[in-house]
């Protein structure tokens, strides 16, 4: 395998159009993790990822008369941008399917790249839809498939970063870490690497809600998922390429999965480094070497001084979902923890609450009466680690203050910290539900016209924080009689859905 792949990323074509990008030492990261931590910079070319190298190494090796015919891809956006500029270079026609949940950066950047010879079509909500249209597309009009990575060209295409690295570093690197998706980039990098160096981790990094090639390597066969979160758009693949998982089992030392706050935290550090801002799965590396480092130091064996490798592998950001990254990424780097404190509604609870937070910044506090006997605070508190959550915990409980962490707690921190205080009696028989949908336009009205006509909504919040998917906490009362059509519509409607109906923070501010 890794000899024939070894050949085939020596001999690409990649260099037509990507250059090679530098691989910079994070300064202030490698600091505060006492390793030397290096990003490579793919957010850097001139499609701002890494994708151009596979796309285009495919297309220069079709024949004429494939060139002639024209090329269809599926993609999220930056394997488009590839193909759309590919396409330009070597003057072909190109179809690109996208998802209907593209961000518009990524639509209007294909235009651009592309220019007349790109066709632009979305269709479903995540790639795998996408995928599937561009299928039939293709057999419809003859056209050749450009996959984003479950081809060799492709990988061997992604596989010239991992050459990259190793002539830029010729030192010893402890790990390589690689956002994955389908597996294209973790599949060259690691067929380059690990015949080279194979002493060197090939790390693959993946989300808690995409993490279909860490499933399928702990089964021993590919796993489809039955959805993909869209925080990520750029890994949100259901299902591993068959190739890239026949690679990754012989090279992936292990996958590390992190989460929503991680990777918004990690865009920050990256910011602070280097004044550039990498979209999600771009930073899904970077949180992942952090993870693996704050893992180690709960061993006997820690990770210090080391060198660790983390692919910047794209910066195609939507703008607007900055205010979600800023608002999750204190609570990434644990600098926020949030509270649900039970406080006695007597003199002087109030200040000997305070008291305990002591000097630390207060990030957030929301209080309404509504008891004679208790008070429930919603508190937000700077601290300096994750083992002060904990410790600031058990010392509000010393005092009889009766408390929840609700530092990992989707719904507080999605909804319920802007929604204190609004308890009602009205609210009799209420089912509380959390939806996450795709973010564009109708897709809040198609929730709202499944819903049956005499189902009463007690409780809505929906605040649009500028990505692609949207979320949404609504209270509905369903009359008892119809809990099976209820059940039939959560089936039907097909958006992500979580029953918050028994979670104690809703009973102690909005039950």
């Amino acid at each position: 395998m890794t000899i024939d792949y070894l050949k085939k990323i020596l001999t690409s074509r990649v260099y037509d159009v990507a250059t090679e990008t530098p691989l910079e030492l994070a300064p202030d990261l490698s600091r505060r993790f006492d390793n030397r931590i290096y990003f490579k910079r793919e957010d850097m070319q001139s499609v701002f990822s890494f994708k151009l190298r596979g796309a285009y190494n495919k297309m220069a090796n079709l024949s004429p008369a494939q060139l002639k015919r024209g090329v269809i891809c599926a993609s999220a956006g930056n394997h488009a941008q590839g193909v759309a500029l590919s396409a330009a270079r070597l003057g072909c026609r190109a179809l690109v399917v996208m998802p209907t949940t593209t961000p518009p950066v990524k639509i209007d950047a294909v235009k651009e790249r592309g220019g007349p010879h790109v066709e632009i079509v979305l269709h479903g909500d995540s790639y795998t839809d996408a995928y599937n249209h561009a299928l039939t597309l293709e057999q419809e009009q003859k056209l050749t498939f450009v996959h984003p990575f479950d081809d060799p060209d492709v990988i061997a295409g992604q596989g010239t970063i991992g050459m990259e690295i190793l002539r830029q570093h010729s030192g010893p690197i402890h790990a390589i870490f690689v956002a994955v998706g389908g597996g294209g980039l973790i599949a060259g990098i690691g067929a380059y690497v690990k015949q080279i160096r194979p002493d060197i981790k090939i790390i693959g990094v993946q989300t808690l809600d995409s993490d279909a090639m860490a499933r399928s390597l702990k089964a021993g066969h590919r796993v489809t998922l039955l959805d993909v979160g869209l925080f990520s758009d750029g890994t949100a693949v259901r299902l591993v390429g068959e190739e890239t998982f026949r690679i990754a089992k012989e090279v992936v030392d292990e996958i590390i999965i992190v989460d929503t706050d991680a990777i918004c935290a990690a865009i920050k550090d990256v910011f602070q480094d280097t004044r550039s801002i990498l979209e999600p799965a771009g930073a899904l590396a970077i949180a992942g070497a952090k993870a693996y480092v704050e893992r180690s130091a709960l061993t006997k064996n820690p990770v210090r001084n080391e060198s660790l490798v983390a692919v910047a592998c794209g910066a195609n950001m939507n703008f607007d979902r900055l205010r979600f990254v800023a608002e999750r990424a204190e609570l990434g780097e644990s600098r926020e923890a949030v509270f649900a404190v039970t406080i006695p509604e007597q003199r002087g609870s109030f200040k000997r609450f305070c008291q305990l937070i002591g000097p630390r910044n207060v990030t957030e506090f929301n209080y309404r009466v509504s008891d004679e006997r208790e008070a429930h605070v919603f508190v937000g508190i700077q601290i300096a680690n994750r083992g002060e959550s904990g410790v600031l915990a058990r010392s509000f409980e010393q005092l009889d203050f009766k408390t929840l962490d609700l530092t990992h707690d989707e719904l507080a921190k999605l909804h319920i910290r802007h929604l204190v205080g609004g308890k009602s009696a009205l609210a009799q028989d209420e089912l509380l539900y959390r939806f996450e949908f795709p973010e564009r336009p109708g897709a809040l009205m198609r929730f709202l016209d499944s819903m049956a006509p005499n189902w009463n909504i007690s409780l809505f919040h929906y605040r649009n924080q500028g990505g692609d998917v949207g979320r949404i906490l609504v209270g509905l009362q369903v009359p008892p009689g119809e809990m099976d059509e209820f059940r039939l519509f959560l089936t039907t409607i097909g958006y992500r859905h979580w029953d918050e109906s028994a979670n104690p923070v809703y009973k102690l501010f909005l039950g």
